[in-house]
Parts: C-alpha cells; structure tokens; sequence
C-alpha cells in the first residue's frame, strides 16, 4: 500500500512539474481566441483589440475565429470539447449565461465546463430608435408602442442574446408591447435599423457612437445606472422614468475546464496589465466599452450570479425561442 502511495506521490508530483514547465513556456504557437458572434459585433471588436495586444506582448499571434450561432452555444461548445492547454480561449458575453435558459438542452455546462481567465469589459447598451419614429424620449416610445400594439419593432442579434433579453425586461418593466425581430448577428440587426425597416433596437455604444451624432438614429437611454462617458447627454433608463432598469453586457475570457492555472494565471496577468495601458484604455474607450479586469475567483462567483440573475429575466418576461 505504502509503494503505491509513493508512486502516487511521485505521479502528482511530476505532474505539477510538467504543468509549471508549460505554463512557463506558454504560448509557443499560435493561440485561438473563439468569439461565438458574427464578425463585426461588440464582442468580435473587443476580442480583436484584445488579441491584436496579446500577439504583441506575448509573442505569439492570437487569432481571432468567428464561430456563430446559436445564441453563442456553437463557439462556446467547440471550446468546452477542446484541449484544456491554453491554445483555444472563449470571449463570452452575457449571453453565455442566458442561453441555458432559451434553449432546451446544452452540450456543456457554462460554468463547469470551463476555466475563468476574468472579466475583461463592461458596458451598456443603447435604446435606439430611427428617426421616423415619433418619440422624442422613452415615455414618449413607450406610450406610441401601447398605442400601436406590436407595430413598432426591436431589432436583435438572436434568439437568446443580449439584445434580445434587454428588450425582454424592457417589455415587462413597461408593459410597452415591443414585437422581436431576431438576427444573425449584430450588423444585420443595426443594417436595417438605421434602414428603417425596424423601429428600434438595444444595440452596443459603438452602433450609437457610429449613428447617431450623423442623425442616422436617436438615442433615446442607456441600460446602465449610471450614463456612458461616450454619450454623456445621454439618460439612464431609470433617469427616463423606468425605474429598476439596470442592465450591462459584460465580457469574460475563458478556457476548457481543466486548463493549467500557471496558464489561466499567466493569462489573467497579461490582461490586468495590458487593460492598464493607455493605448489600450483608448481603444476600447473608442469601442465603446469600460476595462473591468477581475480575478478567476471574482468572475467565476458573478457568473454563478448572473446565471441566476437573468434566468429570472427570461421567466419574469416571458421570453423564449422564436
């Protein structure tokens, strides 16, 4: 008994081992960096920006692959099925934890399946309307759309996404009979609502900051409880008179559950430092979102909060697959 202890002992031990020596020479090839969006979204402008400064400062290229679908459940299963050695990371949105809650049966858990690297962004979204429509603030938008009940439109990325579940809680909150109109991604939602052929939609700061000091759009209110320094004119939902509403999309860097955490460590590291650059600060000011860099602990526990949190949403609003 004691002989296989030892080399139980003598296993574990050489284990450790190998895992240190990996971490200290991780990356030594190219890294994948898998955004479950279509190209051109929020979340694939802050993986680019973010992979553009961890080739640089780590030596190795970070590509960025595009995996959409599905709420995000495609990319994100191609990660959890990965090796967990630290060459295929996720860049998860809030959507990440809605999705168990739209779809009937995942292929992962979206917390145990994986490792946290950290948060790495916060953000509003924006309610924005096309100029045809004629409301000059949110109580004026919510007493056209009772009085045109499911005429007036709000565009999306998908089923299940962020978007959609922002306009979800603004619907119950307000009782406004706002009709979904779902996407295959960001761009197409915002293409045809500066088009007007939908009315409205809760789109990232970057989609306003393009449109709306052209005229293109109005900017009606931020998600926040507190305003975007990019649209300081701009109201809070609760400023506007819906009182409660307080909701961010927020982004996470995450590997497959049993990743090294010499790597998940040497990562997080990276992020926290490069988050602090100036340079950096400046292109995701640009981008329209707020470094929030955390600890694997700390994003690991608001996850779990999250989970929860808009699992509510999704069962108080009614939402579900369409």
């Amino acid at each position: 008994m004691k002989s296989r202890i030892q080399v139980w002992a003598a296993g574990a031990v050489l284990a450790l081992a190998a895992a240190s020596v990996q971490a200290q020479g991780y990356p030594n090839r190219p890294v994948r960096l898998i955004v479950p969006f279509a190209p051109g979204g929020f979340t694939d402008v802050v993986a680019r920006i973010l992979g553009q400064k961890m080739s640089q400062s780590l030596g190795q290229q970070f590509v960025v692959e595009n995996k959409a679908g599905a709420g995000s459940t495609i990319g994100s299963d191609l990660v959890a099925k990965a090796p967990p050695d630290g060459y295929t990371l996720l860049m998860v949105s809030s959507t990440h934890v809605i999705s168990p809650w739209i779809y009937k049966s995942l292929p992962y858990d979206p917390i145990k399946s994986f490792t946290v690297v950290g948060k790495l962004v916060d953000s509003p979204y924006v309610l924005l309307v096309h100029p045809k429509v004629p409301a000059k603030n949110v109580q004026e938008f919510i007493a056209l759309a009772k009085s045109r009940p499911e005429e007036i439109h709000y565009a999306s990325s998908g089923n299940g996404s962020a978007q959609h579940l922002m306009g979800g809680m603004f619907v119950a909150m307000t009782g406004a009979p706002l009709k979904h109109v779902p996407y295959k991604g960001s761009s197409g939602a915002a293409t045809d609502l500066v088009a007007g052929v939908v009315e409205s939609s809760f789109a990232g700061v970057p989609n306003a900051l393009a449109q709306v000091p052209q005229g293109r759009l109005k900017a009606l209110a931020v998600t926040t409880g507190k305003r975007a320094p990019q649209l300081p004119d701009v109201p809070t939902l609760q400023e506007a008179g819906v009182a409660g509403y307080d909701a961010s999309v927020w982004l996470a860097l995450l590997a497959p559950a049993g990743t090294p955490p010499e790597i998940v460590a040497k990562l997080n590291t990276e992020i926290a430092k490069l988050m602090n650059a100036p340079d950096t600060k400046k292109a995701l000011f640009d981008a329209g979102v707020e470094p929030s860099p955390s600890s694997p602990e700390e994003m690991t526990t608001y996850m779990t909060q999250e989970l929860t949190r808009w699992g509510k949403v999704v069962k108080d609003a009614g939402i579900k697959l369409e």
